[in-house]
């Protein structure tokens, strides 16, 4: 007799085969009484008794004795199957031995020659269960590094775009919690070997490991590992990185304090100079003022020659007064007696920095104080730091359009203090020369502003440098004034 018209070579003996073959375990329970009528070989395998001494057993006998597992349980269970046809459930069976198995049961009505059945297919889970504890717990770990740990890590494909970030690295890269991270670069800049890198530059040395550091909006540095992971589908890049901005920030100071070392060593040894050349040069100066007063005074008619020694001899009653200047100001670090006007102070500085401006076609404005602004100072010094100011101004915008040369000097009383601001429309500085070296330029030894500081400070004020507004930079500086405010 055929089994199935559908298959003429497979007769029923062939199906009974194929269903004691099965490694899936199964049971035939009798629809109404729902007693066990008959088990496959994987079935009995498992709860270790045979057909035989199945055949009696009741569900309390072979399920688990937990409350959830009750004959009450499994046979409603079974009942349903033969209502609905189909029914599933994760029931525990108990063995012959006494092992409590967890299985993933399906209960299926069937119709034999006798009457409705219900064929029951069941599979151990117990080590799928193993498993799915583990991959809970593996997450747990993996939730705390992403959201708990202070350790940045980060995961990237080959050519540099995040796949996967923990939450300690979104917040310092200032992106949004859930949405695409883009590119590594786009966040920050990568350094090897304390150099600027490319990330195709770090990709290449990660055979399989380098270290790298990630510099952030310059605020936050980060150090660590990069690592190779080999996959099929493509290389991946593993970062396990530090916060290491502490330590950085304290190199740095510690560069700018031996910066300023050296300046100050620089300051002793220009001290020690200027008293020899000051000592020097009054004699020259004062005989060379002489010989062109004595020119002077023999030239009558010859108008362009008469302007130009009454320039010489400007200059050189200039250069006299720095020389004097200079010898009292570095022999002695006493306060400051002399009284003068910043008005006046700028007003004697106009002549020079005009001059100075003039090739340069740079409009020089003086936005004098209405009111007078005696401050404690030495008058010749301090106008030596106008002009270098000014003279920074004129020689950074004459690089500029000419429609951005133009230099604004200005004088206020500001509380206690007498203040001067020297405002230019250059490109501005990328750091504050006064917190690192005094300088910007490329060949610039800072003297001049290294010069300017000192002299400011010791006479107790102080001296600063901001980016304008509308572009450009201010220099100014404070002097304890004098008198009410």
């Amino acid at each position: 007799m055929e089994a199935d018209p559908r298959a003429p070579e497979l007769t029923t003996h062939d199906f009974v085969a194929m269903l004691n073959a099965s490694r899936t375990c199964v049971l035939v329970h009798d629809g109404a009484t729902k007693n066990i009528l008959w088990a496959n070989p994987a079935a009995c395998e498992m709860l270790e008794w045979s057909v035989t001494e199945l055949r009696p057993l009741k569900a309390n006998h072979m399920s688990s004795s937990a409350q959830q597992y009750d004959r009450v349980i499994g046979r409603a269970w079974l009942q349903e199957a033969v209502d609905k046809g189909v029914s599933r459930i994760e029931w525990h069976y108990r063995t012959k031995s006494g092992r409590v198995i967890p299985t993933d049961a399906v209960a299926t009505r069937v119709e034999l020659a006798q009457g409705p059945a219900v064929m029951v297919q069941f599979r151990d889970i117990e080590r799928e269960q193993e498993i799915e504890r583990e991959l809970r717990l593996t997450t747990s770990w993996v939730d705390a590094l992403a959201r708990q740990t202070s350790a940045v890590a980060l995961m990237l494909d080959g050519s540099g775009e995040l796949r996967f970030a923990t939450d300690s690295a979104v917040a310092l890269f200032g992106a949004t919690p859930d949405e695409p991270l883009g590119r590594l670069t786009d966040y920050a800049s990568l350094r090897l070997d304390d150099r600027p890198a490319t990330w195709d530059e770090v990709r290449e040395r990660a055979v399989p490991a380098t270290q790298v550091r990630l510099e952030i909006q310059g605020r936050v540095w980060l150090e660590g590992s990069v690592e190779r992971l080999r996959e099929p589908g493509g290389d991946a890049f593993l970062l396990l990185l530090y916060d290491v901005s502490e330590r950085i920030r304290g190199e740095v100071r510690r560069e700018r304090e031996l910066h300023r070392e050296n300046y100050l060593a620089r300051y002793t040894a220009m001290g020690d100079m200027a008293m020899a050349i000051a000592h020097e040069l009054s004699q020259p100066l004062a005989a060379a003022g002489n010989f062109l007063a004595g020119v002077r005074s023999r030239t009558l008619d010859a108008e362009p020659v008469v302007y130009g020694i009454d320039s010489a001899v400007r200059q050189i009653e200039r250069a006299s007064q720095i020389v004097s200047s200079v010898r009292a100001f570095v022999g002695h670090l006493e306060q400051v007696e002399q009284v003068a006007d910043l008005n006046e102070i700028v007003e004697e500085c106009l002549y020079f920095v005009r001059l100075r401006a003039e090739p340069a076609a740079i409009e020089v404005t003086f936005e004098r104080s209405a009111e007078a602004v005696p401050v404690h100072c030495e008058r010749v010094l301090t106008g030596q730091v106008v002009l270098n100011l000014c003279f920074n101004a004129i020689e950074e915008m004459a690089q500029c359009p000419q429609q951005r040369r133009r230099l604004v000097l200005t004088t206020r009383r500001d509380g206690d203090t007498g203040v001067v601001t020297v405002d230019d429309r250059g490109r501005g500085f990328p750091r504050n020369p006064f917190d690192e070296s005094f300088t910007a330029k490329e060949r610039g030894s800072g003297i001049g502003l290294a010069l300017s500081h000192r002299i400011i400070t010791r006479q107790h004020g102080t001296i600063w440098a901001e980016h304008r507004a509308g572009g450009g930079s201010r220099f100014g500086f404070a002097l304890p004034a004098t008198g009410p405010g």
